[in-house]
């Protein structure tokens, strides 16, 4: 399953769904169906996720969440490391752009 977070003030990101839902952990949002990050809400969205991408670079191993089912560090398809930096990025990206533009960032599944 993918999510897309969308804004009106950017285009759209695409995650699938272990990803997309180790994000929303990460910066306090439940994951579901549909979901919204406030204009006032994302400066601490971005705080987490940048906290999240240095904690996991100083100490890669423990990346693996509790369930097991995401590791920011995992491998794609080709056996090639993603960190969570390099899956984060373009999100706070997004984030950054709408919250210059005032606008809020949504989610659908």
């Amino acid at each position: 399953m993918l999510y897309q977070f969308k804004s009106r003030a950017t285009g759209s990101v695409f995650m699938i769904q272990s990803v997309a839902e180790h994000v929303l952990a990460i910066i306090g949002k439940e994951s579901g169906h549909t979901g919204i990050i406030t204009v006032e809400q994302i400066p601490a969205a971005i705080a987490a996720l940048h906290k999240a991408v240095e904690e996991s670079e100083a100490s890669p191993q423990d990346t693996r969440e509790s369930g097991g089912d995401v590791d920011p560090n995992d491998e794609d398809q080709d056996g090639v490391a993603v960190s969570l930096a390099q899956r984060a990025y373009p999100f706070i990206e997004m984030l950054q752009d709408a919250h210059r533009a005032g606008k809020d960032v949504t989610w659908g599944v």
